[in-house]
């Protein structure tokens, strides 16, 4: 028998591997799907390229690769039996199988048991060999199989215990000598005090010296006072005040220079007024009615204490939060309840599984189509519920016949006019760029309860500086009226330069919706006030009656002179402007375009030949793209007039032409004498763009009707929310509300049930899709 198994395996030998390290080997979960050893076709892990694959794609790796030999893996999960005595029999596992692999369902390891199964399968016959086979199999195969088993899953988050090391108990804390000083420490309101800080601060347990940390690379922490006064004073123990609990604190020894266990912190702390029975985890030493005012904020976002009915199925499947992910989970939740991303990737699934690159795991698109396949096909759902609506939305799909789909982001786009006037003369440039996000402002100043915020602002100052309880927090109320009016109100434009006088002046800058998305997407800068608005387009487009137009005059490009001769010649005058930072500036904006190092042609706008058939070396948009560029692209297969306005968009950039290619499907079929004709001459009707922020390729699709811009009545409905808990948007919770079939349903990471109380007035990012009619 052994000699049999020899012979089978010989043809595949020279592709089997060892794991090396730095390989990621995928024996946790699907490349394709979220399917695990838990699926009920178990998971595949090929023994060459270590990705795992369920039953349903392990066919189309093969046939893609040629790979033959996989190993699969099976786990069981069974509920324990109980008993005589009613106790639970004790848990079974399988050898060194999968030992690190976690359970992927909510089950309590207590009341459940598995059992795990491996084999080698050899496609495309799917010969089984039962593993482990150690006598049978040549030496190779054996040393492969048993490092796949015992290497790490590459989709397994490490659990943070183990690697953080036990923490010991510090050398000082049984002899550390606690000074007289008459220091009662408050059980709140705490300030570091050597400066403002209220977050991240740590008593010293000699003195009772209460100082803030050190910064963090994120912005939070502290000023490192806390880290100061250790080095002045080598009082080596601190405790963070916000950590103290009836059952302990957080103990740092400056002098071993690690986290430390203080056996008699409880002691050290009643020195100091503080009894640790009546202390409760706090938030950056906020009080008591404080936490309990934000946990109530969580609760009425989560609707917590509410019977809420869990939904499964088809679009109502939740996501896991692996620790930092929910605002992702959140987003992408919304994003597949739109259909444009559903056809985009969940109906073209078949084909982008198929043109896949030979690891899909670093696959954008891939991926995509794998997360929109899990949560809209109710196969992951609990219990597993089969859809008709992947089928639906594939029929859809294919009856569009996009074999290049659009950019399903087309849906936020829309087009923004801005208008910058000159104020010493007046004239004006008006210009369009592309936006997908507004993002609303919430003015302070206009808020509707204003005494009741600076009567707040008064008391929370006094009880700051008495160290006393701060008073419970208010929100200010600003109408939506005073949002918008603060989006559109004219800004003033820093280092503007006038193209009327030929030198720098006064400008001032508005901003107004030149079309409206298809879906509207809104970011609160502040959570302040409600969401039940209309948006309206706030008037012109365009040059209005009476305006005059700046020149279209680009600023000259000013060379610094040589500084001896400046110095000698100019010491007595001060320039106006620094030119070698000009310069430097210029220099580092523009050293990614792929005409940096060609030589420099200013033309002049005066020259009647500018806007003649003969280009000119210094304006790519003049060019004719180079024919070598167009044949690589129209011998890939696509049209020559699309080839040539690619190339002309990313000045003559092949790759970037290629992208935009993809990102820019043909609207038709175009004579290749009429698009040359075209493509040679400039676009009269084409914005012109003096935003550094505008879309680059903006320029052939601006037009409301065009491709990419659908543009339509600007009267919107609220169908989704995302909403944030915490302090900042580093940290915290995210949640996300959608309203699907008429009624509300609540994203909670993975548990997704239906909404009683929805919190539109706390929302983070509002979600609205445009209504056909009045």
């Amino acid at each position: 028998m052994a000699t049999d198994l020899g012979e089978l395996l010989v043809p595949y030998m020279p592709t089997i591997r060892v794991p090396r390290t730095g390989d990621r080997v995928f024996k946790s979960e699907c490349a394709y799907s979220y399917d695990s050893p838990e699926s009920e076709g178990g998971l595949y892990v090929c023994l060459n390229t270590f990705l795992g694959f369920g039953r349903e794609h392990v066919e189309r790796h093969y046939r893609k690769t040629g790979q033959s030999v996989y190993m699969h893996l099976k786990r069981t999960v069974k509920e324990k039996p109980t008993g005589a005595a009613g106790g639970a029999v004790p848990r079974r596992r399988n050898g060194k199988v999968f030992l690190d692999l976690e359970l992927n369902r909510d089950f309590n390891g207590e009341d459940y048991e598995y059992e795990d199964e491996a084999k080698l399968v050899i496609f495309p016959d799917h010969y089984e060999i039962p593993l482990p086979n150690i006598e049978e199999l040549p030496a190779l195969v054996t040393i492969a199989c048993d490092a796949v088993l015992n290497a790490a899953s590459a989709y397994k988050k490490q659990e943070l215990d183990s690697w953080e090391e036990e923490i010991q108990v510090s050398k000082h804390a049984r002899s550390l000598r606690q000074q007289d000083n008459d220091i009662r420490i408050p059980p709140s309101g705490w300030k570091c005090s050597k400066c403002e800080m209220r977050e991240n601060l740590w008593m010293n347990l000699t003195d009772g010296s209460v100082l803030c940390g050190k910064w963090f690379f994120d912005g939070s922490g502290g000023n490192g006072h806390a880290l100061d006064h250790y080095r002045e004073t080598n009082f080596p123990l601190a405790v963070k005040l916000d950590t103290i609990t009836p059952d302990g604190a957080d103990v740092y020894s400056f002098e071993e220079e690690e986290a430390v266990l203080d056996p008699q912190i409880s002691d050290h702390l009643a020195h100091f007024g503080i009894d640790m029975l009546k202390m409760t985890r706090t938030e950056n030493g906020h009080t008591d009615n404080l936490v309990q005012r934000r946990v109530s904020e969580w609760e009425v976002i989560q609707e917590a204490g509410l019977k809420l009915k869990a939904v499964y199925g088809s679009g109502y499947t939740g996501i896991k939060n692996l620790g930092n992910s929910g605002y992702l989970s959140t987003t992408m939740q919304v994003l597949f309840s739109i259909p444009e991303f559903q056809r985009a990737y969940v109906g073209n699934l078949q084909r982008i599984f198929d043109y896949a690159p030979l690891d899909p795991t670093q696959d954008f698109g891939t991926q995509m189509a794998k997360l929109g396949h899990g949560l809209l096909s109710g196969l992951y759902a609990k219990p597993p519920m089969k859809s008709e609506l992947i089928e639906q939305v594939m029929k859809e799909e294919y009856k569009r016949n996009s074999v290049a789909s659009e950019n399903p982001s087309d849906v936020f786009r829309y087009l923004v006019e801005e208008r910058v006037q000159c104020c010493q003369t007046q004239k004006v440039r008006y210009s369009q760029r592309v936006d997908y996000l507004m993002q609303l402002p919430a003015p302070l100043e206009a808020a509707s309860n204003r005494e009741e915020l600076l009567a707040y602002e008064v008391k929370r100052r006094e009880a700051e500086e008495g160290v006393r309880v701060a008073p419970d927090p208010v929100r200010a109320r600003i109408p939506f009226s005073a949002c918008l009016q603060a989006l559109t109100e004219p800004q003033n434009v820093p280092d503007f330069w006038s193209s009327a006088l030929q030198a720098k002046s006064a400008g001032v800058k508005t901003c107004r919706f030149a079309s409206f998305p298809e879906y509207l997407v809104v970011q609160i800068k502040k959570f302040t006030f409600g969401v039940d608005w209309v948006p309206k387009k706030l008037g012109g487009n365009g040059l209005q009656e009476g305006e005059q137009e700046l020149p279209e005059l680009s600023p000259p490009i000013v060379i610094p002179e040589d500084s001896r001769d400046n110095s000698m010649s100019n010491s007595t005058d001060p320039p106006e402007i620094d030119e070698s930072s000009m310069a430097f500036n210029w220099v580092i904006a523009h050293m990614e375009e792929p005409d940096f190092a060609e030589p420099l042609a200013v033309p002049s706008f005066s020259e009647p030949d500018l806007l003649g058939p003969a280009p000119t070396a210094g304006s790519p948009l003049d060019n004719q793209p180079p024919e070598e560029s167009i044949a690589i692209l129209t011998s890939m297969g696509f049209p020559r007039h699309h080839t040539i306005r690619a190339l002309r968009a990313t000045n003559n950039n092949l790759e970037r032409a290629l992208d935009w290619i993809f990102t820019h499907p043909d609207s038709g079929e175009e004579p290749e004498g009429a698009s040359d004709m075209a493509d040679t001459e400039p676009d009269d009707h084409a914005p012109s763009s003096v935003n550094g922020n505008s879309d680059p390729t903006l320029s052939p699709d601006t037009d409301a009707s065009g491709p990419r811009i659908k543009d339509g009545p600007g009267r919107y409905e609220l169908f989704a929310f995302i909403s944030h808990m915490g302090e900042s948007t580093m940290s915290g919770h995210y949640v996300c509300h959608i309203k699907k079939e008429g009624r509300w349903v609540i994203y909670n990471d993975h548990k997704v049930s239906l909404s009683e109380r929805p919190p539109k007035e706390l929302g983070y990012i509002y979600f609205y899709h445009r209504l056909s009619s009045f």
